[in-house]
């Protein structure tokens, strides 16, 4: 496998001799390959344009991350980018981590992995919710700020900031603009106004979380790892809520992070409000997300 000239620029200057190299998946618009180095294997990912643009915010979300679980003490491996670069007269952006193999976690890897996010959710993120830069969810801008106010947060630079996003790229059907409006109207009635300030990963899917092969404390067993974030500071219940939409995480998970920190009544409720978000920023996948759009407009509006 060949890369671009400054791609492999980029890996011989912080791993040393490319050795082999063999293509993964890399999201829906990079190009990624695992590369065999005189310093070990690495993960590395490219693109062109806004594809590209995005490889910054994703190592401050990283970094951000790792800052906090350590702070927490959280058995979670967050990787630490080796090296990134933006596109630049022509030249692709480059990310480069370290690579992690891929285990097979057992319920009790499971339960820890629960334990270390409610952990890591519990380390007070900040005065205010928001981030201090917009950054990315997937291959759309996420719009950031801050705001004294949770629910207006997220309904302004959640909700209704990727409603408008999905609007410009032709998938936001104009007949859901009064029931968004009416919810974001609820939102304060809905949501707390002012809950502890977690450090979010933002996109907190099944495949952003990656069991490890590699055991951390054997007297603890495997750690979890969190990849591709879109950090924010909010209510820890949006990372949660995530978890569920679209599976993937096993039971014992859920038991560890309620154990750790329980959940407040009318979660169940609040879920379906922050998943409305991802589901939003899905409508460009497909038709398939529409009716579930417009059940919980309809729902809370």
């Amino acid at each position: 496998m060949s890369f671009p000239p400054s791609v492999h620029a980029v890996l011989v200057s912080v791993a040393g001799l490319v050795r082999s190299a063999v293509p993964v998946g890399g999201g829906d618009v990079s190009q990624a390959a695992r590369v065999e180095t005189e310093a070990g294997a690495v993960f590395v990912k490219w693109a062109e344009g806004a594809a590209g643009q995005t490889y910054a915010a994703e190592a401050a979300g990283l970094a951000a991350l790792a800052s906090c679980a350590g702070e927490a003490g959280a058995e979670l491996a967050v990787p630490s980018p080796l090296a990134f670069r933006a596109p630049d007269r022509g030249t692709p952006g480059v990310l480069v981590l370290p690579w992690l193999d891929r285990g097979r976690p057992t319920p009790a890897d499971w339960r820890r992995f629960g334990g270390a996010l409610a952990s890591l959710h519990r380390v007070d993120a900040g005065t205010a919710y928001g981030w201090e830069a917009d950054n990315w969810i997937g291959s759309k801008p996420q719009r950031n700020g801050w705001e004294a106010s949770w629910p207006r947060f997220f309904g302004e630079r959640r909700l209704r900031a990727q409603a408008e996003t999905v609007r410009l790229r032709g998938a936001w059907d104009p007949a859901w603009d009064g029931p968004l409006e009416r919810l974001l109207a609820r939102l304060g009635e809905i949501l707390p106004e002012t809950p502890p300030r977690s450090l979010l990963h933002g996109d907190l899917w099944a495949g952003n979380a990656l069991p490890t092969a590699e055991p951390g404390d054997p007297r603890t067993g495997s750690r979890f790892a969190l990849i591709d974030p879109a950090v924010s500071v909010g209510h820890r219940e949006a990372d949660l809520a995530m978890t569920e939409l679209f599976g993937g995480f096993a039971e014992p998970f859920y038991d560890g992070y309620r154990e750790a920190w329980p959940l407040e009544p009318g979660y169940e409720e609040r879920r379906e409000v922050y998943n409305l978000f991802h589901l939003i920023n899905h409508l460009t996948h497909g038709p398939g997300y529409r009716a579930p759009v417009e059940r919980t407009l309809r729902r809370f509006a």
